[in-house]
């Protein structure tokens, strides 16, 4: 009888494939759609601000109102004033409506995010700060763990709070959370700082993604494996 042949086993392969998901789906899909939502939001809501690059504190705020602040940029509109002897492409109608949309995705998508969070124990794992460091590589440490809940039990719903305050029908529905925040322009002025913490936070992570290898880290958002 002829000798068998046994072929080769690739134990890294059988490993990879048997090996528990680094991130689950969920935590995967919620991922992508939250950075496509929040990059929709940024776009747009960089095309609003050029519309009226003023912030205030308060109710009210116009162009006859003295700013809190300036943004040193020309506006969109020619009615405000900002020191520049021309005015931008209008781009306010179909930015509001996307960054509306996107608004909406993004807190659907949270909520859906957060709910799966507690019910799975995947913040007690993934996220709580650990007692010590395991030196795992797969591993957050304790001050990444800890921004990560910050950005998504603070800095999130702090940007929809202020952003849902803005809207005059909010306002009349729910008139104290707008008032809790100082008014209106208030909200706008705190939505704008939040939103550059975020941008902070996303020029982070993606600077810690790079140290720690793009394409590996990337590949487990995307297949949950390393």
């Amino acid at each position: 009888m002829a000798d068998s042949v046994w072929a080769p086993v690739n134990t890294a392969a059988v490993a990879d494939t048997t090996a528990p998901a680094r991130h689950s789906a969920l935590v995967r899909a919620t991922h992508w759609i939250t950075t496509i939502a929040f990059l929709a939001l940024l776009l747009t809501g960089v095309e609003i601000l050029i519309s009226h690059p003023r912030f205030y504190w308060g109710e009210a705020g116009n162009v006859n109102t003295s700013p809190l602040f300036t943004i040193p940029i020309p506006a969109s509109r020619g009615t405000v004033p900002t020191g520049y002897g021309y005015v931008l492409p209008d781009q306010n109608g179909w930015s509001r409506y996307l960054h509306f949309q996107s608004a909406w995705l993004a807190v659907l998508t949270g909520l859906l995010y957060v709910a799966f969070g507690f019910s799975s124990g995947h913040f007690r794992r993934n996220l709580l700060p650990a007692a010590s460091n395991r030196g795992d590589a797969t591993s957050y440490n304790r001050l990444q763990r800890s921004t990560y809940l910050f950005v998504i039990f603070v800095l999130f719903p702090l940007v929809i709070w202020t952003g849902l305050a803005m809207s005059p029908a909010i306002a009349s529905v729910l008139p104290g959370s707008v008032a809790i925040l100082g008014g209106q322009q208030s909200a706008r002025t705190i939505h704008f700082f939040v939103t550059v913490a975020l941008v902070v936070f996303l020029l982070g992570h993606i600077t810690m993604v790079i140290r720690a290898g793009f394409r590996n880290r990337v590949r487990t958002m995307i297949t949950g494996r390393l």
